[in-house]
């Protein structure tokens, strides 16, 4: 089925106003986040090609994973996203950025792709692709704290970058990734640098599965065995070492939404 913007707002129950408002937006990103899960394992034989696909077949993407119920991964879920909104009347662009790594370096500039929004002239971070734990709605770009579901985020600026900071437990304030401030053209993905195709092949050899599906109050990651679960802003972190329970909890996370 070609993309159609009333099959996708029936599939995220979105019942609300659709003009291009902050709580529109606000309503669709946290809906989105919780409709359709992020899924690395669909990154499995590409290789070091991982970006190829960045400017979709919207209609495939659609038939897939609005339709089918599938996961994705963050061009797809961004993509398919940024088409709505751009229906709607948002003013909506893409940025593309480099996540925090464990060691607390990042990824090169392009490993991310997420979107931004335009709106009373302000400009808002849209990402509906990241894995988490992170934002549930739109963000700011702005260093002033803000209160989701009882996390805090801001964007600061470092070193050229605009850096989004989630404040953690301890009360400090970590990095989730960093980007460019100013808008990306897809084609930048179709010609990767050496420095993303090295990251890519990381990435491959690794060879470790990420799945994530927010919810009302946060948001639950999985990191090959590792659960990571955020609710109202408190963290809990557990090891599945069953591997029923492990089976159980990928199939909760990626459990199908189809509306056919």
């Amino acid at each position: 089925m070609p993309f159609d913007v009333d099959t996708y707002l029936k599939a995220l129950d979105h019942r609300g106003p659709t003009a291009p408002t902050l709580e529109t937006l606000r309503s669709l990103h946290h809906r989105h986040l919780a409709t359709f899960p992020y899924d690395s394992a669909l990154n499995a034989g590409r290789g070091t090609a991982l970006w190829a696909g960045v400017d979709i077949d919207l209609d495939a993407a659609f038939d897939a994973i609005v339709l089918g119920g599938r996961g994705g991964v963050c061009y797809e879920l961004s993509g398919l996203f940024r088409a709505l909104l751009g229906a709607l009347g948002f003013e909506v662009g893409v940025f593309g950025a480099g996540i925090r790594q464990m060691d607390g370096s990042f990824g090169p500039d392009l490993e991310h792709v997420f979107n931004h929004v335009r709106l009373d002239g302000e400009v808002h971070l849209v990402d509906v692709g990241f894995v988490g734990p992170s934002y549930l709605e739109p963000l700011r770009l702005s260093p002033e704290v803000q209160r989701q579901h009882g996390s805090r985020f801001r964007v600061v600026a470092a070193d050229g970058y605009q850096v989004v900071e989630r404040g953690v437990p301890s009360g400090a304030w970590q990095a989730v990734y960093r980007f460019r401030d100013r808008p990306r053209d897809l084609a930048e993905w179709q010609a990767p640098s050496a420095e993303l195709e090295e990251f890519a092949r990381a990435l491959a050899g690794a060879a470790i599965l990420v799945r994530g599906r927010s919810f009302a109050t946060g948001q639950r990651v999985l990191i090959g065995k590792r659960l990571l679960t955020v609710d109202g802003g408190q963290e809990t972190v557990r090891v599945l070492t069953d591997p029923a329970e492990h089976e159980r909890v990928v199939a909760d996370i990626l459990r199908a939404g189809s509306t056919r």
